[in-house]
């Protein structure tokens, strides 16, 4: 048994004694059901988006029917998972899913990569996920698996170097949804044992602060904008002291059509 062979039996025999089998978009997995998971988790702990995801399929249990929800129910939905652009991405994917590709997620890369909010890693994990097609996914847990049994003596890990790796391991895969989750929570497992690995990344960078940061100020405009329009005095007014340019953040979420701007109130 070589090197490979040994990792993957490793991955997946810790899958199969500790994997998160309960998790619900992994049960009768659909590409929608790996489609919403998918953008929820982008930058976001699993165990937080678990509070979401069962409240989100009841209020658009299908992608049409997310496809015709407004702008402001979606949002609303997506209150306290943070990054509220990715829930307007989640929504106008589904709109071009339902328009170009008659309501069913594609399964080609390429037309994948097309989606709002699609990108490398999100594309595979769809593929992976919803069709178990062959895929490479790095991402923080994957690549804490992979270093930490090929590459754990060295710093600056490139992503080629860790694709390498997963690519030969992949020869010996029947499974590939299963392998993926089961790399993930090896990934997962690995970092609350001997830490976060991925710091030995030559991508790793920390995420910025939430408190204080312009991206809070982006989350408060918009939920005090769900529950009725504002002008820019008003706004102001409710954010207080702020080293941030409201104005700015204002025009940038105008720009984005996040909100919408008629004769001076802001609204979505």
């Amino acid at each position: 048994m070589n090197k490979y062979e040994k990792f993957v039996e490793t991955v997946q025999g810790h899958y199969a004694e500790n994997g998160r089998h309960d998790l619900a978009w992994r049960k009768r997995p659909t590409a929608y059901k790996v489609l919403v998971s998918e953008i929820m988790l982008q930058q976001t702990q699993v165990v937080r988006v678990e509070e979401y995801f069962d409240s989100w399929m009841k209020s658009f249990p299908s992608l049409n029917e997310l496809a015709n929800a407004t702008q402001k129910d979606v949002l609303q939905a997506w209150q306290g998972l943070g990054y509220n652009r990715r829930g307007l991405f989640l929504h106008r994917a589904a709109q071009v899913i339902s328009k170009e590709y008659r309501g069913r997620v594609p399964q080609n890369y390429r037309e994948l990569l097309n989606l709002p909010g699609v990108g490398e890693y999100t594309a595979n994990a769809i593929l992976a996920f919803a069709y178990n097609k062959e895929a490479v996914l790095i991402e923080t847990n994957t690549r804490t698996a992979v270093i930490y049994h090929f590459f754990r003596d060295q710093n600056q890990v490139k992503d080629s170097q860790i694709r390498a790796i997963l690519e030969k391991c992949n020869q010996y895969i029947d499974d590939y949804r299963i392998w993926n989750w089961a790399l993930m929570d090896y990934g997962s497992y690995l970092k609350q044992t001997v830490g976060n690995l991925n710091k030995k990344s030559k991508t790793y960078a920390k995420q910025s602060t939430f408190k204080g940061s312009r991206r809070e100020v982006r989350a408060k405009i918009v939920k005090a904008l769900l529950v009725k329009s504002l002008n820019k005095n008003q706004v102001k007014k409710l954010l207080g002291e702020t080293e941030h340019d409201v104005d700015a953040v204002l025009a940038d979420l105008v720009k984005e059509k996040t909100i919408t701007k008629e004769k001076q109130k802001y609204k979505i």
